[in-house]
C-alpha cells in the first residue's frame, strides 16, 4: 500500500536585524545571489533610505507594494482527455508572498538606472501606487486568468 507524502514543515525565517519584520528578512533572501547575505541587505537598506529622502515611510511602502503586486488567482495546465486546459486557480498565501517579492525584483532588475538601490526604491514606490513593472506582470497573469475562465469547470 502507498504511503502518503510527508507534510513539509515550513522553517520559520529570523526577522530582519533592523526592522525586526519578517517579510523583509524573505526578500533580503530572494534578491540574495550566491550567498551574499550582507550585499542583499545593503541593497534592500539603502533602498529603504532612498524611499525616506523621498519622504515616504519605508515599510509601510514596502508592505503596500507587495498587497498591490500579490496576485490573487493564476492558471495552472491540467491534462484532460489528451488536451491541456490553462485552468484559473486561486494562489495559496504563501505562493502569493514569493510571487510578488520574485516579480518586484524581477522588474527592479530590469529597470534601467544606475544601482539596484536606486532600481529597488523606483520599483518599489511605483508599486505601491499601482504602477511599475511588477504590476504590470499582476495584470498579465489576471487578464490571461479572465481569457481561460471557461475552462475553470476543470478544477480540481
Amino acid at each position: 500500500m502507498p504511503r502518503r507524502k510527508r507534510v513539509l514543515k515550513r522553517r520559520a525565517v529570523q526577522p530582519d536585524s533592523k526592522f525586526g519584520e519578517h517579510i523583509i528578512s524573505k526578500f533580503i533572501n530572494m534578491l540574495m545571489w550566491g550567498g551574499k547575505k550582507a550585499t542583499a541587505s545593503n541593497i534592500v537598506y539603502q533602498a529603504f533610505e532612498d524611499l525616506k529622502a523621498k519622504g515616504e515611510d519605508p515599510v509601510r511602502v514596502f508592505k503596500k507594494a507587495l498587497e498591490n503586486v500579490k496576485p490573487e488567482i493564476e492558471v495552472r495546465s491540467r491534462r484532460v482527455g489528451g488536451a491541456n486546459y490553462q485552468v484559473p486557480m486561486e494562489v495559496r498565501p504563501e505562493r502569493k508572498l514569493s510571487l510578488s517579492c520574485r516579480w518586484l525584483i524581477d522588474a527592479a532588475r530590469e529597470r534601467m538606472g544606475r544601482s539596484m538601490e536606486e532600481k529597488l526604491s523606483a520599483e518599489l514606490y511605483e508599486a505601491a501606487q499601482g504602477r511599475g513593472g511588477a504590476m504590470r506582470r499582476r495584470e498579465e497573469v489576471h487578464k490571461i486568468a479572465d481569457a481561460n475562465r471557461a475552462f475553470a469547470h476543470f478544477r480540481w
